[in-house]
């Protein structure tokens, strides 16, 4: 994770150079349309200022250059001086172009420079919040394992083994396949289902696990905020990183803040239950050996219990006993949210 980070500093360190030596390029080419723009107008005003002489030249007649001619000299003289200026004139016209063109090949090399840098920035700002992401990331180990190396290798093996208890579980019922039109409000909160096309692909931490195939307990998570007044979805709790351990879609327990708000999952036992509903606090269950699946409690008692499943389609305010029975529940969360 040091590496890590220190490798997304020197990416930061390059960017910000790319973006001062864009920055240089842009004020010198700025400057180069400027200078370009004054001797355009220069020449363009001197160019307007010959047009009337050379129409006056070429409304002249040959037989008018030698009527006026005092001799064969002065006749001489007249023709070398209409034939400079004829060249003069042309070599105006030729400067007036070529200075154009370069005013306009500089703006347009600016204008190329100036989206270079927007996109630059844009690389920057997102470099900048995975440096911030990782660091936060690495204060969460550290905070939870108190820097013990027994403790991360305990946290590890936990994660492996709730993944593939999830995947049996998902495999079991056909695999974790798309639906649409899933999320459901009402005056509890919001229904939201792990497979809705909307975030199913979406990755969970810094995993490469998605919320479709083991994105239960985010899923079940969110909908407790919203019944808590949050507005939020499955994507906004999944994107907090140092919500799970490193690399994995493992949920750490205790405080966390959860986009912009402070989420405190504790796990009980089966006791908690009731007196937790009864008092409006819905309760994160989870189910066989992992656990391997997690469904949200909102209502009931003594075992007959209303539940959101994140899983099952439309699974919301079904009876936990339709899917489930108590004795496959092996942990119970309470959650708070403030």
């Amino acid at each position: 994770m040091d590496s890590q980070i220190k490798l997304t500093t020197l990416r930061i360190a390059a960017t910000q150079t790319k973006i001062t030596t864009l920055s240089d390029e842009i004020d010198k080419l700025e400057n180069e349309v400027v200078r370009l723009e004054s001797i355009l107008n220069d020449r363009l005003a001197l160019l307007l200022k010959r047009i009337p002489a050379t129409y006056k030249r070429a409304s002249t007649s040959d037989f008018g250059t030698i009527l006026f001619s005092k001799n064969i000299f002065d006749f001489i003289t007249r023709i070398k001086y209409v034939t400079t200026v004829q060249a003069e004139d042309a070599a105006l016209v030729f400067q007036v172009k070529a200075t154009q063109n370069s005013y306009n090949d500089s703006k347009k090399i600016r204008e190329g420079k100036k989206t270079d840098l927007e996109a630059v920035k844009a690389v920057l700002n997102q470099q900048n919040f995975q440096l911030a992401q990782q660091k936060q990331e690495k204060d969460a180990l550290l905070s939870a394992t108190q820097g013990n190396e027994t403790r991360y290798a305990q946290l590890l093996s936990a994660a492996r083994a709730q993944l593939s208890a999830i995947n049996n579980f998902v495999s079991n019922l056909g695999g974790a396949t798309t639906l649409s039109n899933q999320t459901s409000h009402s005056d509890w909160g919001t229904y939201y289902n792990q497979r809705d096309v909307q975030w199913a692909s979406h990755g969970i931490g810094s995993s490469s696990e998605s919320i479709a195939n083991v994105g239960c307990l985010v899923t079940s998570v969110t909908m407790v905020m919203t019944h808590y007044g949050k507005s939020v979805t499955p994507v906004d709790v999944a994107s907090t990183l140092d919500l799970f351990v490193p690399g994995t879609a493992y949920m750490y327990q205790g405080s966390k803040s959860i986009a912009g708000a402070t989420v405190t999952r504790t796990s009980t036992g089966t006791g908690a239950i009731d007196g937790e509903l009864s008092a409006g606090h819905p309760v994160i269950v989870g189910v066989y050996n992992g656990p391997a699946h997690f469904v949200v409690l909102k209502s009931g008692s003594g075992g007959n219990y209303i539940m959101n499943d994140p899983f099952v389609e439309n699974g919301h305010d079904i009876a936990f006993t339709s899917h489930y029975s108590m004795g496959v529940i092996t942990e119970v969360d309470t959650v708070r949210v403030n």
